[in-house]
């Protein structure tokens, strides 16, 4: 289900608002509309579907265009064009008050800088959102303590927020914004103020957190390794235009441009690519059943192959066969390979990363079989493919030092 869907978005500063978006509509740069008529376009055309319960990342580095475009999605300011739906509702025709009561109910934000209340307690600054709504003191205070113990702050409710470090700060301002029980968390660069070990742990609580909630979460950042880390997927914001959204393997195997692809570059692979991407999805397989020596030894020298997956007719994986043991199966006359087939070999599912099945290289010779949870094969990633992830060299460079290692 589409939680939060964008459509056409533009956000424009300036006193000519409207010869500017004119000149948008025919497709002028942002440096064009500057120079015609003094306007800045913040965000342009901006196209976005939000799924319910999905963590989605906006990242971009300054100035790109991303915190600005969480600010009109909770309407704090109203875009020049396009249009905002929440629920179905298009709440950029909404009234003052219908989005008073959406921002009430429907969203809460997350800041950088916490936005807390330094003279009042924990529990006062947790239950503040509620108080704000006129909910009754009793059941504010009964909320906020429930939401202090999910964010790890059981013990310090009487203490003043300006007593606490920054990281137990920012799990006040978190705890406000779940207070009132929001359907959609803005969080905007809500751990950039935090210094790397805290910050690595909010992440990694965040994420427990997401776990139980269940929540619709839109986070901003400029860092590519946190919005690695925490998206499902990912948009990418350059000059006030999203450049590209998807998971973040789709978009290290993918770049839409030179700009994502620059951007990507010094990401650890590794830790990112998957078995499901790397896999070769149709590879030359015996059937134990069928297949006998002579029909796997031509299988394997037809394709130049030392070694195929071996399956049974509904592609359960079985194991692995050599041609040297193929030919010897040959050689005394028998008519199939059961006797030869070695079940010894490690696979993987979808999923194992680059860095996973790394240790798998130098483990065996044969190429990495991919399964399913019912150990169907699917697919089997070559030791050149997970090289090329590892070292950044093209694959003929791999080939290379592969035949010139086996040469001496």
């Amino acid at each position: 289900m589409i939680k939060v869907k964008i459509e056409d978005l533009s956000l424009i500063f300036g006193k000519r608002k409207k010869e500017a978006l004119a000149l948008l509509k025919k497709g002028a740069s942002k440096p064009e509309i500057l120079e015609k008529t003094g306007c800045t376009m913040a965000v342009k055309n901006a196209n976005l579907e939000i799924k319910e319960a999905e963590v989605f990342v906006i990242m971009g580095l300054s100035g790109s265009g991303k915190s600005t475009l969480l600010r009109c999605i909770n309407r704090l300011i109203n875009p020049t064009a396009g249009n905002i739906w929440v629920n179905d509702d298009n709440i950029t025709r909404f009234t003052d008050k219908e989005l008073l009561d959406i921002r009430r109910k429907e969203f809460a934000m997350v800041f950088q800088h916490f936005g807390l209340l330094p003279h009042r307690t924990v529990l006062s600054n947790v239950a503040f959102g509620l108080e704000l709504q006129g909910v009754d003191k009793q059941e504010r205070n009964n909320k906020a303590l429930e939401t202090i113990k999910l964010v790890g702050l059981e013990g310090y409710e009487d203490m003043k927020v300006s007593e606490l470090s920054g990281g137990m700060q920012q799990r006040v301002g978190l705890a406000r914004g779940l207070a009132n029980d929001p359907e959609v968390l803005l969080m905007d660069e809500a751990f950039s103020a935090l210094d790397p070990l805290i910050r690595a742990q909010m992440q990694d609580e965040l994420l427990i957190l997401q776990e139980k909630m269940k929540k619709t979460i839109i986070f901003i950042t400029h860092d590519l390794d946190e919005a690695i880390k925490l998206g499902d997927r990912i948009a990418i914001m350059k000059d006030g235009e999203i450049v590209q959204v998807g998971t973040s393997e789709e978009i290290l195997t993918d770049p839409a441009n030179d700009y994502v692809r620059d951007f990507v570059e010094n990401v650890d692979r590794g830790k990112i690519i998957t078995a499901g991407s790397v896999m070769f999805r149709k590879p030359t397989v015996a059937s134990l059943r069928r297949d006998g020596p002579e029909v796997v030894i031509k299988k394997m020298r037809d394709k130049g192959l030392e070694s195929i997956p071996v399956v049974r007719t509904n592609r359960t994986f079985v194991g692995v066969v050599t041609i040297k043991d193929a030919l010897k199966c040959k050689k005394e006359g028998l008519k199939t390979i059961e006797s030869v087939v070695n079940a010894d070999v490690p696979s993987v599912y979808e999923d194992a990363t680059v860095e996973d099945m790394l240790p798998l290289v130098t483990e065996s010779v044969h190429s990495i079989p991919v399964v399913d949870t019912e150990n169907h094969l699917l697919g089997v990633v070559t030791h050149t493919s997970i090289l090329v992830e590892v070292t950044g060299k093209d694959k003929k460079e791999i080939e290379e030092i592969i035949q010139n290692a086996i040469d001496l």
